[in-house]
C-alpha cells in the first residue's frame, strides 16, 4: 500500500542487529549526527549506528550497502550471524500525521535528518526486541522439558550446572534488551525537536515497543524463576544425597566399632 500522491518519494530502510556492540568512536566520514552516529554514505544514502550493535541502512544500494557492511566489520563486537533484520518503507506524504497504514510505508512530511533518526531509533529497537523474543523462545523450548519432567515424576534428571547455565541464558537476555537498549527511552533528537514527537509515537504503536518490551521481560521473569526452582529442587537432591553419604559413614563406623570391641572380648 502507497500514498495516492503521485510526488511521493520513497526510501527503503534496512535495519541489521549485526552484534552485541559497535565502536561508534573516530568514525571517518561525512558525520551528520554524533548520539546517535549517523554519516552520508554515497550521494543520498545514511547509515545510523547504535551502539548496541544495530546499524540502520537508508537509501542504500545493494553494493553500497555491502561496502559500508564490510567497512563497519573491524568495528562489531560479538558479532551475530545470521544478522538480525527488518525492512521498512519510507514514503514522503502531504498527511504525514495519519496513522501509518497497515502493511505500508512509514509517511513523514519530508526527509529531514530528524525525521529519520527517529525512524532508525524505532526500527532499532523493533530488530533488538525482535532477537530478545526469539532468544526466549529458545530459552522456553529449553526450559519446558525440565518442568514437565519435575511436574511428572516429582524430580528432574538435570545437573546443576546445566540449570545454572540456562539461568545465564535468561540473565544475558534480559541484560540486552534492557540494560544496553532501553528501549522506553526517546530518542535524544527529540530533546531539540519536541515537534516530532508524534511521529515517534506513531512508530512506537506501529511497531508495538512498549508492548513487546513488557512482555519479554515478563517471560524473561518466569524463565528465571523456574530455573531458580529448578535449582533449588538439585541443591535439595544433593543435600539429601549428602544426608545419606553421612548416615552410611556413621553406619560403618558404628560396625567397625563393634566388630573391634567384639573382637576384643573374644581375646
Amino acid at each position: 500500500m502507497t500514498s495516492s500522491d503521485p510526488t511521493a518519494q520513497q526510501l527503503t530502510a534496512h535495519a541489521l542487529q549485526l552484534g552485541d556492540r559497535i565502536n561508534t568512536a573516530g568514525f571517518e566520514g561525512q558525520v551528520l549526527s554524533n548520539t546517535p552516529l549517523a554519516v552520508r554514505v554515497g550521494e543520498r544514502g545514511l547509515a545510523v549506528m547504535f551502539r548496541y550493535g544495530v546499524a540502520v541502512l537508508i537509501g542504500l544500494s545493494v553494493q553500497e550497502e555491502a561496502e559500508f557492511l564490510d567497512k563497519l566489520k573491524p568495528r562489531i563486537f560479538g558479532a551475530i550471524t545470521p544478522h538480525e533484520e527488518e525492512w521498512a518503507k519510507i514514503e514522503t506524504a502531504r498527511e504525514a500525521e495519519e496513522p501509518i497504514p497497515v502493511g505500508g510505508p512509514i509517511l513523514v512530511k519530508e526527509f529531514s535528518l530528524e525525521r529519520l533518526l527517529i525512524v532508525s531509533d524505532a526500527l532499532a529497537k523493533s530488530v533488538v526486541l525482535g532477537r530478545g523474543e526469539r532468544e526466549v523462545t529458545n530459552v522456553f523450548d529449553i526450559i519446558e522439558p525440565f518442568a514437565r519432567e519435575l511436574a511428572t515424576s516429582g524430580k528432574t534428571s538435570k545437573s546443576r550446572t546445566e540449570l545454572l547455565k540456562l539461568i545465564g541464558e535468561a540473565l544475558l537476555a534480559q541484560h540486552r534488551v534492557s540494560g544496553r537498549v532501553a528501549v522506553g527511552e526517546k530518542p535524544d533528537v527529540l530533546w531539540d525537536r519536541p515537534d516530532l514527537e508524534r511521529l515517534y509515537a506513531r512508530l512506537e504503536d506501529e511497531y508495538e515497543l512498549s508492548e513487546r518490551v513488557g512482555t519479554l521481560n515478563r517471560k524473561l521473569e518466569v524463565i528465571a524463576d523456574t530455573a531458580t526452582t529448578l535449582a533449588d529442587v538439585v541443591d535439595t537432591k544433593r543435600s539429601l544425597r549428602l544426608e545419606l553419604v553421612v548416615i552410611l559413614l556413621i553406619a560403618v563406623e558404628v560396625v567397625i566399632a563393634s566388630y573391634d570391641i567384639f573382637a576384643r572380648g573374644g581375646h
